[in-house]
């Protein structure tokens, strides 16, 4: 029987890259968001998010660095942890893959399913991509490609596990069929029954012999557990399946919500329901696949007339800067209904200003300043009530209904925009009702004392409906009207709710405005700084490779102007994949991935490096190098090495640059 009193959330678990961005924070912050609108509405809420470390990726990155996988993770698992904390987000369980109890529930299901007959031992041969760490068919394949992140795949061949995925795939289209709710967008399910289901569902490999850095498989300990079955199993690990006491899962499940990114919304929709089904668990109600949070808006550098990325992605720089609320706010707020949103720093920095300081700052600065100066601070009792109040009062009152079938739409920035027409009509409510003009005449005292009751009460319903997006400053602004004490939706309960008598302090400026143009100069500024500094880094390590070789420096034998010298694009670059070229000696064929596309590169350093030792390696590469044939092979660009001796060494930039940065 279905509990109304509790509500279960999840977000998809981070893979442990290190690489944190806004676009990282947005599906938390979201379901944070969520999480804490249901816990004013008065349900027990469970509010899972994690990290997944397990994989091949982390074992190779983890021996780049001379330290095992568990510590490798450890730092940056850390590092997520604090922005979470930045950024008030309020889970009940941080969960990790490489928790006991997880790993306990891991491998009961795998034995489970293998008893069952649902998983059975083969040979894999196929596709797989190393950076989504996920197999493909032929069929799957876009234009030879990963389908999910567009990156180089690779043949797999290896003994392995198989779950029997093909056998419930009628079973998922009857899933869709009976609950058009479940799966979210509706574009979402067009997607999986023609993608993947439609040309049929291919059983899936859930176990590798080459990998080691993960659960072992508890029967056949020579298999480790295939990355997306440990993964997608926290969801009822964190709750205690199988793993000690279930008290947790026999409260909070079935999930009410898994919420995560559109490019592995398969493994939710389909992998998911059919391990669950093969369990004879109950179904999660509710599947969304969410947008993008895109990056865009590289700036100009007029002093070089070359593009520069000067936007700031950080969040915790962001946070710092402006504060968490206002970067809660721009990514709840921004990202339309399940498509893709962007980002640049104009946008965000008008988007405070608009919302936040002239419209909600403005309205509580003016409302307490002017019961303040009229009534000595102490909120008046209403009266002398006139039609022009009316459309404000009906408008507050329904607040509570819109945004409660708003975020049971899961449609968040409808819920703000809900809001904020509410603090839109209270601030062209002061314009209607000229308080200014009011207070100037004694006869209109008690019309005064009514339209600032009106505005100090829509500010209550408002900053209690903001709780849930923006905690903090809902409750710096309750504070302003004597609310101190924590509040739930159920002193929503009509209009009047704040008594008369009561002290209200002046409000002091919550979202100070910013001068646009000059902050975007600053951060211009700062930004193009920093590439420059990355620069003088790697002319350094070039520098210092030279001496370390007992080579003098050889001038060239003619000098170009800086001009030049910037028409050559050097960008910062992650090998995916290496393999050395058919009847070559001295060739690797390397792939390499600049964040937003892929490039494939021929280098002759097959005598200095294997093809193993190059996959994880951060290099430079030159971008726009005229694409050449090598062997037969297409080389789209060249990567930089200096010479060590008689040895040669690949030039790799500081690990704290991301893939695709330019180099300056």
């Amino acid at each position: 029987m279905e509990n109304k009193n509790t509500f279960y959330i999840t977000t998809p678990i981070y893979y442990p890259s290190g690489n944190w961005h806004i676009g990282t924070c947005y599906t938390t912050v979201v379901c944070d968001a969520i999480a804490r609108f249901y816990r004013m509405t008065g349900r027990e809420v469970f509010f899972l998010t994690g990290t997944d470390e397990h994989g091949q990726k982390i074992q190779a990155k983890a021996k780049e660095k001379g330290v095992t996988p568990k510590e490798f993770v450890d730092a940056i698992v850390s590092d997520l942890k604090e922005i979470w904390k930045m950024l008030d987000i309020s889970y009940d369980r941080f969960i990790r893959t490489t928790d006991p109890d997880h790993i306990k529930t891991v491998q009961y299901v795998f034995k489970r399913l293998y008893e069952n007959g649902d998983i059975y031992k083969s040979r894999y041969e196929g596709w797989y991509c190393t950076e989504c760490e996920s197999f493909f068919t032929e069929i799957q394949l876009k234009d030879g490609k990963c389908p999910d992140c567009g990156r180089e795949v690779h043949m797999e061949k290896e003994e392995s596990y198989f779950l029997r995925l093909s056998k419930y795939a009628d079973r998922i289209l009857d899933l869709y069929k009976n609950n058009p709710d479940f799966l979210q967008p509706k574009s979402r399910m067009n997607e999986m029954i023609n993608n993947f289901i439609k040309p049929g569902l291919q059983d899936l490999c859930v176990s590798r012999t080459s990998v080691k850095w993960g659960i072992p498989v508890e029967f056949d300990p020579d298999h480790t557990v295939y990355v997306w079955i440990d993964a997608l199993s926290n969801y009822i690990s964190a709750l205690g399946y199988k793993n000690g006491n279930q008290e947790l899962f026999d409260k909070f499940w079935p999930c009410d919500l898994h919420m995560t990114g559109k490019e592995i919304i398969r493994f939710h929709a389909i992998i998911w329901p059919a391990i669950l089904m093969a369990l004879d668990l109950p179904l999660p109600k509710r599947v969304y696949g969410h947008g993008w949070l895109l990056i865009g808006g590289d700036k100009l550098s007029k002093s070089k007339q070359d593009k520069i990325s000067t936007e700031l992605t950080d969040p915790k720089e962001i946070v710092v800067r402006y504060g968490k609320d206002a970067l809660r706010y721009f990514l709840l707020r921004e990202i339309p209904f399940g498509s893709d949103g962007a980002y640049s720093n104009e946008a965000f920095l008008n988007r405070i200003n608009s919302d936040l300081s002239n419209d909600l700052g403005n309205l509580v600065s003016r409302t307490t300043a002017m019961i303040y100066q009229n009534f000595d601070g102490v909120l008046p009792a209403p009266c002398q009530k006139e039609p022009v109040d009316q459309e404000l009062i009906c408008l507050a009152e329904g607040l509570l209904e819109a945004v409660t079938r708003d975020i049971e739409e899961i449609n968040v920035p409808k819920a703000l925009s809900d809001i904020f027409k509410v603090v839109g009509r209270a601030n062209k409510y002061i314009d209607e009702t000229t308080p200014w003009v009011l207070a100037k005449e004694p006869d209109k005292k008690g019309r005064l004392a009514a339209v600032l009751y009106n505005l100090a009460e829509t500010i209550r319903i408002c900053a209690t409906m903001l709780l849930p997006f923006i905690p903090s400053s809902a409750e710096k602004i309750l504070a302003y009207l004597g609310i101190t004490e924590k509040v739930g939706f159920d002193t929503i309960k009509g209009f009047g709710g704040l008594n008369s008598g009561i002290t209200i302090e002046k409000a002091q400026p919550i979202f100070p405005r910013i001068d646009v143009k000059k902050e975007i100069k600053e951060i211009d500024e700062m930004m193009i700084k920093r590439h420059k500094e990355a620069q003088k880094t790697l002319q350094s390590a070039d520098k210092n490779a030279e001496k370390s070789a007992n080579k003098p420096v050889i001038d060239h034998p003619e000098e170009i102007t800086i001009d030049d010298f910037f028409k050559t694009e050097l960008r910062v670059a992650l090998v995916t994949a290496c393999e050395k070229v058919e009847k070559s000696d001295k060739l690797l064929k390397i792939q390499l991935s600049l964040g937003d596309e892929t490039r494939q590169v021929v280098s002759g350093i097959a005598k200095y490096y294997s093809p193993e030792e190059l996959v994880g390696k951060k290099v430079v590469l030159v971008a726009n190098l005229k694409t050449a044939k090598l062997r037969g092979v297409e080389s789209q660009g060249m990567i930089l090495c200096g010479e060590c001796g008689d040895t040669v060494k690949l030039i790799e930039p500081d690990s704290s640059l991301k893939e695709g940065s330019k180099i300056r």
